[in-house]
């Protein structure tokens, strides 16, 4: 077992799947509905993509072969005019769950107005991992509640050739969105697991492949939670319960279908609880975020007292003449025997 940090590792991070886990759907329905485009034609192209591809002997990922396909939609026509500014637009058009974005200032709260956990200097911190679109989450309702956003992200104006050789040269924004800059598919979310547990997405120079002792780590694994709705995160899933932290899953109240998904998670080992995609104070799903986010403070200010009892000492002080005096001993503990020569 790594020796407990004195001071630090106090944050505890609930970290979350967005589409169907924070909203009902997918986030892309507004972007479509937008541009009159039939969203069930495009998903079902995306879905098309790979086998045509692989019968060309070229492959593709079937998790982000969209976003190259709406790239396609902007270069075509369908979706011209995309623009990041018009992304982040239509974030605001998201519909969340019930309870949301409420519940997210409420877990926090749950920590920092309890004075034990506030003398010991707990927190909570929220993140998005999704692979949709990270500047439509930035502008949705929710995007002030959290501490972080790891998403798919385009580019707009890309450098030429060349750019190297000249003094200046500024990125310009504003135009169609023209490049992938981020890609995030199903296992890539992991990355961004290590990311927040060593601290990379606080501190830059610390690379998210560096080697970091686990005590020196801002926020271990045992101290997340990791939320998602379904199989698709099982590489999530597995990674942070294997390593301590919590995992959960989430379905839609009126869908049969997902609630026996979640179950089959529960009994495959995945995931450690599931519930309904209501965040209300009443649900069940409210009541068990909320239960562990304390327990893992309490554990936290356990950790510190227990550090601080084993290797902080006290002080010497003046003794009372009444106080009769110790005999000197060496660091085990045994007494000092005169000389008698």
């Amino acid at each position: 077992m790594p020796e407990s940090n004195l001071h630090g590792q106090t944050v505890i991070a609930c970290i979350w799947d967005f589409d169907k886990t924070l909203i009902p759907g997918y986030m892309q329905t507004p972007l479509f509905e937008a541009f009159d485009i039939d969203e069930k034609v495009f998903w079902n192209e995306v879905n098309e993509l790979p086998k045509l591809y692989a019968r060309h002997g070229c492959h593709v990922s079937k998790d982000t072969v969209y976003l190259n396909h709406l790239l396609s939609y902007v270069k075509n026509g369908p979706l011209k005019g995309l623009s990041n500014r018009k992304l982040r637009e239509l974030g605001r058009e998201l519909i969340f769950y019930p309870g949301l974005p409420e519940f997210f200032k409420t877990i926090k709260n749950s920590v920092s107005q309890d004075a034990e956990f506030q003398k010991q200097g707990v927190t909570v911190e929220n993140y998005i991992i999704s692979t949709g679109l990270a500047e439509m989450i930035r502008g949705s309702s929710i995007a002030p509640y959290v501490d972080g956003i790891f998403g798919c992200e385009f580019i707009e104006k890309p450098f030429p050739p060349g750019f190297a050789s000249q003094k200046e040269f500024d990125l310009e924004s504003g135009g169609e969105v023209s490049q992938i800059g981020v890609m995030v598919d199903n296992t890539i979310k992991t990355r961004f697991v290590f990311e927040i547990n060593k601290g990379t997405n606080k501190d830059p120079d610390i690379d998210v492949n560096a080697n970091v002792l686990p005590q020196d780590r801002r926020v271990p694994i045992d101290q997340m939670i990791y939320l998602a709705d379904g199989p698709s995160d099982v590489p999530v899933f597995s990674v942070v319960r294997r390593s301590g932290g919590l995992t959960y899953a989430v379905y839609d109240p009126s869908s049969e279908a997902e609630f026996a998904q979640n179950d089959s998670l529960l009994q495959a080992g995945r995931i450690h609880s599931y519930g309904p995609a209501d965040y209300r104070e009443q649900s069940s799903t409210n009541m068990w975020i909320r239960m562990h986010v304390r327990q893992i403070a309490g554990r936290i200010c356990d950790k510190k007292r227990q550090a601080a009892a084993s290797r902080v000492k006290e002080p010497p002080r003046h003794l009372h003449k009444e106080e009769p005096l110790e005999a000197p001993s060496d660091e085990q503990g045994n007494l000092f025997q005169p000389n008698s020569e």
